[in-house]
């Protein structure tokens, strides 16, 4: 896998796509709808993109942009081929990946005038939620910076303007991926992706950070999976809240027929999947019952 998540015109998003995926996403692109895709690093560093656009049968316009307004680059291409070798290039983070191909620095404008300052108060309420959000670790800048924006409004009165959200966020953001840069090894937020994983692969819907709450998570969960998944577990947005802030990790589990024979037998395989990645649990074997993970070090590492 590589360290990039790629997003489609069509709204489809791959973290962590293979080389193949790469490959077979670029040689898709061309059709209305679907005309090109944007890759990012993980985790998401602010204005460091590479990108394609394509019509079918015309070129290829592939464009990077390292770090800044002024840093912006792009190069047309014959064959998707070409594309594919540059982006994976690009993605491993190769020596000398740009060098063969013929770019032109592109002129994007004046540079965006910085934001005004926000209001102290306000900026330390902002700062407070968003840094709750980072800790949680599911959210994109994209999706930070429109929790910002929104986060103080009252009526009409709309303190926090798009440029500033996205200002204080991205510094927020870059203050995190630093952090993280000194963890080492696998994360117990890993380790539950992990067994998250294994319970998917033996028919058991597994989702997380899914949906804002318990009502709307047991509405929803019938049709985030296979139709023949047996069962479901899930956290929603409120359990992440809580796990983040140290008090441990809420599953909601179930079985689809609704029977509680078989939540019992949903919750016995959740318990066992967690306990295979070294996490520990609380439960006792009521299916009425949630079933807690005890003991997190909360370290969710960001992708975007």
């Amino acid at each position: 896998m590589l360290a990039i998540t790629v997003k489609t015109e069509n709204w489809q998003r791959h973290a962590r796509a293979t080389a193949d995926q790469l490959r077979e996403l670029v040689h898709r692109i061309g059709a209305a709808g679907d005309k090109f895709l944007v890759v990012q690093r993980i985790p998401d560093l602010p204005d460091v993109f590479i990108q394609v656009w394509h019509e079918t049968g015309g070129d290829y316009t592939l464009e990077h942009r390292d770090g800044g307004h002024d840093r912006h680059f792009q190069v047309r291409l014959d064959t998707p081929d070409a594309v594919v070798e540059a982006m994976l290039g690009w993605a491993r983070l190769e020596a000398g990946w740009d060098a063969a191909l013929d770019w032109t620095l592109l002129d994007m404008g004046p540079a965006p005038e910085p934001a005004p300052e926000l209001d102290p108060g306000d900026r330390e309420q902002l700062e407070e939620r968003v840094r709750e959000l980072l800790i949680g670790g599911y959210g994109t800048r994209g999706q930070l910076a429109e929790t910002a924006e929104e986060y103080l409004v009252d009526g009409d009165h709309r303190p926090v303007s798009p440029e500033q959200a996205r200002q204080l966020v991205d510094r927020l953001w870059l203050e995190r991926v630093a952090e993280q840069g000194g963890w080492e090894g696998e994360t117990d937020p890993e380790r539950i992706t992990r067994a998250f994983d294994a319970l998917e692969a033996r028919g058991i819907t597994a989702r997380e950070n899914f949906t804002c709450c318990r009502s709307c998570g047991l509405s929803e969960i019938g049709a985030a999976g296979s139709p023949d998944a047996r069962g479901f577990v899930y956290f929603h947005m409120q359990c992440t809240d809580s796990a983040a802030a140290g008090h441990g990790l809420m599953l909601l589990y179930g079985g689809f027929d609704g029977s509680a024979e078989t939540t019992a037998v949903i919750g016995r395989e959740v318990v066992a999947a967690l306990a295979d990645v070294e996490l520990a649990t609380e439960w006792d074997g009521d299916p009425g019952q949630a079933i807690t993970v005890t003991s997190l070090d909360w370290r969710k590492r960001l992708v975007g």
